[in-house]
């Protein structure tokens, strides 16, 4: 039998919502654990969490990481690193003030900006976006998506990005357009593996609370769930669409996102330069560690 240490922990909560549940394993190493038993303890934790974490310190300030969903390996996964890394910082006296912390996944090595004191936050580098050319038509978007004429925004153009996960991003016309809409599972999940799709991102800037700048939505069914609550990923690659689109003027916007008209979570986008004097998107926000203890592989 083997043991782990495991939280349950809520990413993008707010005080009006419940965020994003992910599973997360600590190990001292990666190699603790087969990919099978990965894939198997993500199976069990099917409906419960979207995704588990897999993380073990390897340096100082030096995390490797891993990510899976019922279905299968994710190669990046926001809301997991959100509240993997988030608990590490507040867990340990060491890393407390420490203002960055790298991750080391499947789309390379990551920065982690630690504001937890400042805006009880932490804050995540996306990997560097890479842009697709051939689109889906638009009309077999809108059937998937139940999205009417009047419902598409086709004054801003669909695009795919990948910023951590093959994000369609498509642009919606208002709230209630975007609180409408109702997909079928299998009918997303053949229509994203055709197109070679991870994840959809519907946005609108009709939002609930104006403090906010966009609502979204992001459907994921490949890994095994209709919906996504708060996302890292999406949502950054949303930021690069808004740069390229000349939508974002601030340096700080904060994203609504879910299917409840007022009971929605919150993530925080940040531009930044890298070291390759880059333009980059940072996604931020809080977590809540629900449940802590043992998991047990027989």
């Amino acid at each position: 039998m083997k043991e782990f240490s495991f939280k349950k922990i809520d990413a993008f909560a707010t005080e009006q919502s419940d965020g994003n549940p992910a599973g997360y394993i600590a190990l001292n190493s990666l190699t603790d654990i087969s990919e099978h038993e990965m894939l198997r303890i993500a199976k069990e934790m099917k409906g419960y969490v979207n995704e588990v974490g897999y993380v073990a310190q390897v340096g100082a300030r030096d995390f490797d990481l891993r990510y899976y969903s019922s279905e299968k390996e994710v190669d990046f996964c926001g809301h997991a690193t959100i509240a993997i890394m988030y608990d590490i910082i507040r867990s340990s006296k060491d890393l407390a003030d420490t203002p960055t912390l790298t991750i080391n996944t499947n789309k390379g090595t990551l920065t982690v900006f630690n504001r937890i004191v400042s805006e009880n936050a932490v804050f995540i580098m996306s990997p560097v976006p890479v842009f697709k050319d051939l689109l889906p038509d638009t009309s077999e978007i809108q059937r998937v998506l139940g999205l009417t004429n009047e419902g598409l925004d086709k004054q801003f153009p669909v695009s795919i990005i990948n910023a951590g996960l093959t994000t369609l991003i498509v642009p919606v016309k208002s709230l209630n357009a975007i609180l409408s809409i109702k997909p079928q599972m299998e009918v997303l999940k053949m229509f994203c593996l055709k197109n070679g799709i991870e994840i959809i991102e519907v946005f609108t800037s009709d939002v609930s609370n104006k403090s906010n700048k966009y609502r979204t939505r992001v459907f994921a069914p490949i890994f095994g769930y209709i919906e996504d609550p708060a996302t890292g990923s999406g949502n950054s690659a949303l930021g690069y669409y808004l740069i390229e689109n000349n939508l974002w003027s601030e340096e700080y916007i904060s994203i609504e996102q879910n299917g409840l008209r007022d009971n929605f979570n919150v993530v925080k986008l940040q531009k930044q330069t890298d070291e390759d004097y880059r333009q980059r998107v940072c996604f931020g926000g809080v977590a809540v560690t629900r449940i802590e203890g043992k998991y047990l592989i027989h």
